[in-house]
């Protein structure tokens, strides 16, 4: 068998296994609910899913290092040692990203989980069943708004590494931007309303029409930008697609407390978060901005932003992607 069928063989089965493994954490308190008299089976089945996971990203993203480092490395004995330190160094690399990326949903459900179990645990439930229901679709709607942030996480991984290629060639296919956007925004409607957040988004043409381009690359750098500005958004988020003779763009505005000017020349800096300056625990792996940038520059574009910081009355971050037209 080639080395390029086993490269693939091993994505189909990571992508497999990450797809149990968000299964499992999605049906986690259905199946321990029914399963077990109480809820103790909840969380091993969520710690299951969430290893599950974990595994199935290791594996594609190995699928993707390994060959990289053997085809670079002279097949020569004296050259192994330097192999395996290489593979070593970026394998803890990304499951470190790993655990930053996947640990705050991760978080966020496992709460709820306790939540509901110390709850139907009581014995306000035995005289209020209707409450076990009420609580398990709190905590679906929990995992349900937690969806997209797992999908960044695996799609951030794969596009990481995939970003170490650099001689690697761009397709060009017929793309909708317009129909790309309002994607994202579907998605991304419920994760805002949860924060009593609004985010809304129009295109100008209004029938926007087709660009030559790479789909995944545009959703891609959208998606982080858009999941940025609404975690950082006050209370309102706007997206605007416009386009010249050349280039399209996508413009992303939050009113949220804007960007200390200290911070802009940083914001694109691999791995940076405003964390690092402070000297303070890294809450997210500071790689979606770093991945957007790189992306657009790769695909003949840019992403800039411009910002005003509070308490100035008119503070706000917005973002803007530009793209060519491409041609057929």
């Amino acid at each position: 068998m080639s080395s390029t069928s086993l490269q693939t063989g091993a994505r189909i089965v990571g992508g497999l296994i990450v797809l149990a493994g968000v299964i499992n954490l999605i049906l986690a308190p259905i199946i321990g609910s029914s399963v077990f008299e109480n809820l103790w089976g909840v969380e091993p089945f969520s710690y299951i899913g969430a290893i599950l996971v974990m595994a199935g990203l290791g594996a594609v993203s190995l699928s993707y290092i390994i060959p990289r480092i053997v085809g670079k490395q002279n097949p020569l004995n004296d050259r192994l040692s330097d192999t395996t330190q290489q593979w070593s160094q970026l394998t803890k690399q990304y499951f470190e990203l790993f655990d930053h990326d996947l640990g705050r949903p991760l978080r966020r459900v496992l709460g709820k989980e306790r939540e509901l179990r110390a709850v139907i645990e009581s014995s306000t439930v035995e005289t209020n069943p209707f409450i076990k229901d009420l609580l398990i679709k709190d905590l679906l709607d929990e995992i349900e708004g937690q969806v997209p942030n797992f999908r960044l996480m695996m799609a951030n991984i794969q596009v990481l590494v995939q970003l170490e290629a650099p001689d690697a060639s761009v397709q060009l296919q017929p793309v909708e931007p317009s129909e790309v956007v309002r994607n994202i925004i579907d998605r991304y409607t419920s994760v805002a309303s949860e924060t009593h957040k609004e985010i809304t988004w129009w295109a100008d043409p209004a029938e926007f029409g087709i660009v030559y381009s790479d789909s995944s690359a545009i959703e891609h750098i959208v998606t982080n930008v858009v999941d940025n500005a609404v975690r950082f958004a006050t209370a309102h988020v706007e997206v605007k697609l416009t386009k010249n003779p050349t280039h399209f763009f996508i413009r992303v505005w939050d009113d949220g407390d804007g960007i200390p000017a200290h911070y802009i020349p940083h914001i694109f800096d691999h791995g940076w978060t405003p964390a690092v300056s402070r000297r303070e625990e890294k809450s997210s792996s500071g790689l979606g901005l770093f991945i957007a940038r790189t992306l657009a520059n790769r695909h003949g574009g840019d992403l800039t932003v411009e910002s005003v910081p509070a308490p100035d009355p008119d503070q706000h971050t917005a973002f803007l992607i530009s793209l060519p037209l491409g041609k057929p």
